[in-house]
């Protein structure tokens, strides 16, 4: 499988919720900075979007929490391409702390230009880097939907 290991980051204070432990929402904010340094690594990050207009805008994510994360923590974020097509990235992220892995995310992105106000094609160098750095074999929690009650 190829993955990147591309962001780390201390917990914040701030993010933690009344039980000492990193609040829900706060998840969010580390993996969004691994899917920046992750635009970075395949050059479609802010230097992209400032010379093109085009940007990579979230459609849809899926978060699960496994383990709980208190403070003090340094919060390291495994990154990889799930899937890719002339538009749309799929991306996931692990987030690990202490070698354990404290929770995953998935990321549906679409490539849009933000002149022409519409979805558009990555550029052929880009959507061909991407595709040779898809993982083989997906891990076992992409593309699940959330679990239904009976």
């Amino acid at each position: 499988m190829v993955s990147f290991h591309l962001h780390t980051e201390p917990l914040q204070d701030s993010w933690l919720d009344a039980y000492g432990h990193l609040n829900e929402a706060y998840y969010l904010v580390p993996f969004s900075n691994a899917t920046w340094a992750l635009q970075d690594q395949f050059a479609i990050g802010t230097d992209y979007f400032d010379e093109t207009g085009c940007a990579l805008y979230t459609l849809e994510s899926h978060l699960r929490y496994l383990d709980e994360v208190k403070a003090a923590a340094e919060l390291a974020v495994e990154s990889m391409i799930l899937g890719v097509d002339a538009k749309r990235l799929h991306v996931g992220h692990a987030l690990w702390v202490d070698g354990r892995e404290r929770a995953t995310v998935e990321c549906m992105l679409l490539h849009y230009d933000t002149g022409a106000k519409r979805a558009a094609s990555f550029p052929p160098d880009v959507l061909q880097s991407l595709r040779d750095a898809t993982v083989a074999v997906r891990p076992e929690w992409a593309g699940q939907a959330l679990r239904l009650l009976t």
